[in-house]
């Protein structure tokens, strides 16, 4: 493409970064947040963020996000461009591959301004060869959602052993509802899946004590509840029920576990995620008073 130029950043050039112009109705910056300030707490790295210039002016711009001791990008969730054709020249030229999350409002659909931008944004991606996944809700709660009472129906205890929490995990993921999960047993298998999700945990900066299995008053398995904080908030990092136990409200009980975990821990804040699709959990969320924050749309 005849005078464009596609390239990573280097150290300082934030203010480049953020001269494409950007109406902020889609992705980070339609709640507030800057490419500059995201990048001084260590979200991004210039290596990682790549511009397209034409005219030495930014039409296109991609920030791939890792956490700070990854050798490679987790996602790319920073994406918008004034030129469809640039921001698509630039996706193929980057030799970054990630899975793309797209930030969205509530109720995105429904204001035609912004569904513009997002079905842009996830035009040129799949241009490039990316396939939508699956749309989630992204929950925040705080204190004053109110901190709800405990069940008192299943007894939590920590499990040192991984090789458990791997068992209980492949016992987890038969019948799982969530598209991250589904997708990597289709491809590779329960022992996969199970390894990912037991490497995810890990990945996370939160005591490993933390995590809880939950048994009934009898010494059956349950499931695992795993409250957790990634490398920006607390947040609840696993919810899940053992199949042979699913349909009696469980992950309500394992939810507030988490919750109540994380507030004792004096957390302000805490954030949660679930696919749409994944009704039951859904339903779970919003009887525990977490409100829906954002919407996502997952593309791989």
């Amino acid at each position: 493409m005849t005078g464009l130029v596609i390239r990573p950043l280097t150290a300082g050039e934030e203010d480049l970064f953020e001269s494409l112009p950007d109406p902020g109705l889609v992705g980070f910056a339609a709640f507030g947040d800057t490419y500059a300030d995201m990048a001084a707490a260590g979200q991004y790295r210039p290596e990682w963020t790549w511009v397209a210039l034409r005219d030495g002016v930014v039409v296109a711009r991609a920030a791939w996000w890792a956490g700070p001791k990854d050798d490679k990008p987790l996602a790319l969730d920073w994406f918008d461009f004034t030129d469809h054709d640039a921001a698509v020249h630039l996706l193929r030229t980057a030799p970054l591959h990630a899975e793309y999350s797209l930030m969205l409002p509530t109720g995105w659909r429904e204001d035609p301004a912004v569904r513009q931008q997002a079905l842009s944004r996830i035009d040129a991606a799949m241009t490039v060869g990316l396939s939508p996944l699956v749309e989630r809700y992204r929950y925040r709660w705080t204190p004053d959602c109110g901190v709800p009472q405990r069940p008192a129906r299943l007894e939590f205890r920590p499990e040192p052993d991984d090789a458990v929490i791997f068992d209980v995990f492949r016992r987890i993921h038969q019948g799982s509802l969530d598209a991250h999960a589904r997708r990597t047993i289709a491809r590779a298998g329960l022992d996969a899946a199970a390894q990912e999700a037991l490497d995810y945990l890990h990945w996370k900066p939160s005591p490993r004590e933390w995590w809880r299995l939950a048994y009934t008053p009898a010494g059956e398995l349950v499931g695992l509840s795993v409250p957790s904080r990634n490398y920006g908030d607390p947040v609840i990092g696993y919810i899940g029920v053992a199949p042979e136990h699913r349909g009696h409200g469980y992950a309500y009980d394992l939810l507030v576990e988490a919750t109540r975990m994380l507030a004792d821990e004096g957390a302000d804040r805490i954030v949660a995620a679930t696919d749409r699709t994944n009704f039951p959990m859904a339903a779970t969320f919003a009887k525990a008073g977490y409100p829906i924050a954002q919407e996502r749309i997952d593309l791989i």
